[in-house]
């Protein structure tokens, strides 16, 4: 495994082809490590997993936890060569912005809704990273996974959008026993708070059990389990379609949550089938 942390570093390593790419900001976790070993599965074993850590200023606001975001390069390291990673590009915040960036990518109307209404200019952060990521590294296939939902819709309409030509494989969200999504925030949670933190699952599911009633049994089925946890405090519970648009009649559908447990903020989805 080679780390590279400049751009020219990056440009001279071997480009073996087929070629994936798995962006993250750091702190992997077994979440991460589903993601790298997708990755490899799909590459197969002569071709090439790209691994980024970094944790990309743009996308975070002036009150969120950039300076507190996690950064553990070594136990990263560790986790991305077990995973079969080729490659770890890891720049400074320098080498990816040697200038402060006068041009971003303008994510469009759904960056507005959902998580954009919490975390204005978030997702501009996102698609202009993923961009200059997918600009350097140049992959056949970029792996992102679903817990991440909203971003992971505004990547596919970027790429078709502005015709790149890279394969973007969404992976399901990885949980742990007891349901709670892995998050390398979920460190940030006291014991107590865990605990409470389940509650958006719980929510998550009795929604997806509900949806052979309609929407509006699946939206009363997910508040009456928030309802009784009173201290998680829900910044939004959506269904939406697949796309993320409006639900139009039955068929598959996606219910997303963002929720403050303590401190720490969260977010969660789950595909719904609507009766």
């Amino acid at each position: 495994m080679r780390l590279t942390q400049t751009k020219a570093e990056l440009r001279a390593a071997a480009a073996i082809r087929p070629r994936a790419v798995v962006m993250t900001m750091g702190a992997l976790h077994d979440g991460h490590a589903a993601l790298l070993a997708e990755a490899r599965e799909r590459v197969g074993p002569d071709g090439s997993v790209l691994l980024t850590i970094f944790v990309n200023p743009l996308q975070f606001g002036p009150t969120e936890d950039f300076d507190r975001y996690p950064r553990t390069l070594a136990s990263d390291l560790a986790i991305a060569k077990n995973e079969g990673v080729d490659l770890v590009f890891n720049p400074s915040r320098d080498e990816l912005y040697p200038n402060e960036p006068s041009i971003t990518v303008h994510p469009g109307p759904l960056a507005d809704e959902l998580e954009g209404v919490f975390r204005p200019g978030h997702f501009s952060g996102v698609l202009t990273v993923v961009s200059k990521l997918l600009h350097l590294t140049a992959p056949d296939l970029a792996l992102f996974g679903e817990k991440d939902y909203q971003q992971l819709t505004l990547i596919r309409e970027m790429v078709c959008d502005l015709d790149m030509d890279v394969d973007i494989v969404p992976v399901p969200t990885v949980r742990e026993a007891d349901g709670l999504a892995l998050s390398s925030r979920n460190r940030y949670l006291s014991e107590t708070e865990r605990d409470e933190a389940l509650v958006l699952y719980r929510a998550l599911s009795a929604g997806a059990k509900a949806g052979m009633n309609g929407p509006d049994a699946v939206l009363a089925a997910a508040h009456a389990e928030l309802e009784a946890v009173p201290s998680v405090k829900i910044d939004y519970l959506a269904l939406r379609a697949p796309d993320l648009g409006p639900v139009i009649g039955p068929g598959e559908a996606r219910m997303l949550i963002a929720a403050r447990v303590g401190l720490t903020r969260l977010i969660d989805n789950i595909s719904i089938t609507l009766r």
